[in-house]
């Protein structure tokens, strides 16, 4: 299981740098259930790290092609990593092991964080099954200051509860809210998620055992998996891309809540 673990970590890389997301929704099922990381804490931690490594490096790939506006990632992004960084620190180690019994059934802290993060897979899902219009919005505020505020503390709390960069959520705001270009939303929600996920994992270090070999190897994986990926995204059907991947992930997502909800039972 640990060679397919390996093999399916440039899976990460090539869904990064060809359509901006996705490290997340994959890193942490792969390191669960090939690698037998611990769900709660560690897996969610190791995500953190090995999708902000790798993001970044696509910011730097990104940026080459100016798809990087750095001014909406630090706006949006420094009230993300004030979410991230206290959910990391603080909330996540505080939840217990054992939350409540109900018969048969002990709702323990990883089936509660893998339920979570499987419904984020499908709620992701549903969005890139059904395709959105990658729009040029005319009449957007883009000095919305207070919801642009808002959403960045939502995006980080989820991010740090599930250790999800919230690229799926993060594309859509800076283009819905930002008035970017698809591709500037893509380069710039790489340069979110890169800090995101840094900052989260400094949070999580203090409370954490980290496999530094696995999680290097691993990170090294899918920074390589960027830049096939980066090459090819000029080259495939972006839209039937992301939806075939939507199918994927919704596959995914439904699998690990019916493994963790019904099969635990």
């Amino acid at each position: 299981m640990e060679i397919l673990g390996y093999i399916l970590a440039i899976l990460i890389g090539l869904s990064t740098g060809m359509i901006g997301a996705g490290g997340s929704i994959l890193a942490i099922p792969i390191l669960v259930y090939c690698f037998g990381t611990e769900a709660a804490v560690t897996a969610p931690a190791y995500s953190l790290f090995i999708v902000g490594a790798s993001s970044l490096v696509g910011v730097w790939v990104k940026a080459r092609k100016k798809e990087v506006n750095f001014k909406s990632a630090l706006f949006f992004g420094i009230p993300t990593i004030i979410a991230i960084f206290i959910t990391r620190k603080l909330i996540v180690p505080a939840i217990p092991e054992s939350i409540l019994t109900i018969g048969h059934f002990e709702l323990t802290n990883r089936i509660l964080i893998m339920s979570v993060f499987a419904i984020t897979m499908i709620t992701a899902s549903i969005s890139m099954i059904r395709g959105r219009r990658e729009l040029e919005i005319e009449n957007l505020n883009k000095k919305n200051h207070v919801i642009n505020f808002i959403g960045g503390l939502g995006v980080g709390s989820l991010s740090g509860f599930v250790g999800a960069g919230g690229g799926f959520i993060i594309i859509p705001a800076l283009i819905r809210l930002g008035n970017h270009s698809m591709k500037e939303a893509i380069g710039t929600s790489l340069a979110i998620i890169s800090l995101n996920s840094l900052f989260g994992f400094v949070g999580s270090v203090s409370s954490t055992p980290i496999d530094w070999q696995l999680l290097l190897v691993f990170t090294l994986l899918a920074i390589a998996g960027i830049f096939v990926g980066n090459y090819f995204s000029d080259k495939v059907n972006g839209a039937q891309l992301k939806k075939a991947f939507g199918w994927f992930v919704l596959l995914m997502g439904s699998y690990i809540l019916i493994k963790e909800l019904i099969l635990t039972v």
